[in-house]
């Protein structure tokens, strides 16, 4: 049976999880009917290839060392069907129904027996579009990795897996003892005094960047309740071009100030006083780079981003974002508040397994909200002939916040996932449909009074 140790950041997730805190990824996939393929068609494809990605037989199991590590290993009763599930809505609207719906899907945490992650194919009840809801562990990938897994299931990367397959046939993963080998434990002992040095260094930088005076009261810092809601937005990806090309920066540091814009007009609308610091957003970065060896585990890093929605000007909010997001580049993963995902990496397992609480708890004086871009193929997707229209990332929760925000490209369209917690932000929509009026200001700003953006 292969087996393969936690990456430290994967640990780290791992024990952050709890019933109220599910560390899972999202992503609601939705797709246009094709003629002659119905829903028991649709079910069987996930169900098949989804048993074809060899990341997702696995699961994770103890193991004696490293102390308070953990491995993955193949579920040597691994069962599809335990993970993939057909849900029929209601007659009404469709994409009201489905985001509801996942908004209580991703309130259950993923059953740690089994490998860490669900698909959920959800449809109406007479025909039309449908969606797929896949949850991932965030154990098991980050987000680009999740999307590489995930994107198995499309018919475009399933055609060309199954070719490669069989051109170079299928060879065996040779077991994997949990034990180390003599020298594999001197070398991770001297690994672990270099780790120790360059801990204390990360570990300064992140208590450095900790705050004492608290973003002030507000719905994104209510008490968790654990129960979890979905909004969407959409916005368009040329328009987006148009405002870099006339601004600068990147198409991010745009995004990032759409967020902070959107923030101010919900919190307005909602008659809540502007707050008299700008709330903090943890703005992941991946390590992983182009034609650079493909690590299973996560590789993160992230920036802290005061969002400026005490400012009352769009195109002021972008150049702050700017200028601070190229402060934090020019910092590094290591110093500065990019410090923050890099520590775990620097830390032993035993650390993760006791710390894990304290480090949840201590989110909050860290950040207020999760801002975070997940990149998609550019080339066209379907599942079983259906063309993918949409698909929205959603992002877990820490604890002591309330609202996480993903964003992807597909399709000329820029798709916004809002996951919030239930309770805290029961008007979610409203602070969605902000996202698309600020976009729209900032576009009308930049092209002109004659020029409206694309609907």
């Amino acid at each position: 049976m292969s087996t393969e140790l936690l990456a430290p950041l994967d640990l780290a997730f791992w024990h952050l999880e709890s019933d109220a805190h599910p560390m899972h990824l999202g992503a609601l996939a939705v797709f246009a009917p094709a003629p002659g393929v119905g829903p028991e068609r649709i079910l069987d494809l996930l169900g098949t290839r989804a048993a074809a990605i060899p990341r997702l037989r696995m699961g994770v199991r103890d193991v004696l060392l490293p102390v308070g590590g953990k491995a993955w290993t193949v579920d040597k009763d691994f069962d599809v069907h335990r993970h993939v599930e057909r849900v029929v809505l209601a007659d009404g609207d469709f994409m009201a129904g489905a985001t509801r719906l996942a908004g209580e899907l991703m309130e259950r945490p993923l059953g740690r027996g089994l490998p860490p992650w669900r698909m959920y194919l959800i449809c109406g009840a007479d025909g039309g579009p449908f969606a797929v809801l896949v949850k991932l562990h965030h154990a098991l990938a980050d987000g680009m990795r999740a999307v590489a897994i995930g994107a198995g299931i499309f018919d475009e990367i399933a055609a060309v897996t199954s070719a490669r397959t069989t051109a170079r046939g299928r060879t065996a993963v040779p077991p994997r003892s949990w034990l180390p080998d003599p020298r594999e434990m001197a070398g991770m002992a001297l690994g672990r005094i270099g780790e120790v040095g360059r801990a204390l260094g990360v570990g300064a930088s992140v208590v450095r960047a900790g705050r004492l005076d608290l973003w002030g009261p507000s719905a994104l810092t209510a008490p968790s309740s654990g129960t979890r809601r979905l909004a969407t937005a959409d916005l368009d990806a040329g328009d987006l071009q148009r405002i870099r090309r006339a601004e600068g920066g990147t198409a991010n540091d745009i995004l990032l100030a759409v967020v902070a814009g959107a923030l101010r007009r919900w919190m307005a609308e909602r008659g809540e006083s502007l707050p008299a610091a700008d709330p903090r957003a943890l703005v992941p970065v991946s390590r992983r780079r182009p034609g650079g060896a493909t690590a299973s585990g996560n590789r993160l890093s992230a920036y802290l981003l005061g969002l400026p929605v005490t400012s009352a000007d769009p195109r002021d909010r972008l150049r702050a974002v700017r200028i601070a997001m190229d402060r934090n580049k020019a910092a590094g993963p290591l110093k500065g508040a990019g410090a923050v995902a890099v520590l775990a990496d620097q830390l032993p397992p035993l650390a993760h397994r006791f710390g894990a609480p304290l480090a949840a708890n201590a989110a909050r004086m860290l950040f207020d909200v999760l801002v975070t871009s997940v990149p998609l193929p550019r080339s066209a997707l379907s599942l079983g002939g259906c063309p993918l229209t949409a698909l929205y990332p959603m992002a877990p929760l820490a604890r002591g916040q309330s609202l996480a925000v993903a964003l992807s490209t597909y399709g000329g369209r820029v798709h916004v996932g809002l996951v919030a917690d239930g309770k805290a932000l029961p008007d979610l929509d409203r602070l969605a449909a902000a996202v698309e009026d600020e976009f729209t200001e900032l576009y009308a700003l930049v092209a002109g009074p004659d020029r409206t953006p694309v609907s």
